[in-house]
């Protein structure tokens, strides 16, 4: 099993979910985060004002997937959440030991 954390843009939270439920994807979570990346925040402009904005808004999608499951999703995410531009955001993919669905007590691939 494989869980994929994934930090994408919060305008694209929408497409991004849609495109998973319709690749199959059983369940997700969603943390509102903020945070930079390698742009360091953004400078803007109010009333002639210019301020620095260090951390900026974006969404965790984290994801337990079946190993065979996973590049699918990975692929779904990618394409839904790519602009082209700096701060697109960042996939992680991890091994997942074990899962257990508390209320049945299923293990594994089953549990998800």
């Amino acid at each position: 099993m494989k869980k994929i954390e994934a930090i994408i843009r919060p305008e694209k939270l929408e497409a991004v979910r849609t495109a998973l439920i319709k690749a199959g994807c059983n369940g997700l979570m969603l943390t509102e985060i903020e945070g930079h990346g390698r742009q360091k925040g953004m400078v803007q402009q109010w009333r002639g004002e210019k301020y620095k904005i260090e951390l900026l808004p974006k969404i965790k999608i984290e994801i337990v997937v079946s190993d065979k499951e996973a590049e699918r999703i990975i692929k779904t995410i990618i394409e839904n959440a790519k602009t082209g531009e700096i701060g697109d955001g960042k996939i992680f993919i991890y091994n997942i030991e074990e899962a257990i669905r508390i209320r049945t007590e299923e293990k594994g691939d089953s549990a998800l």
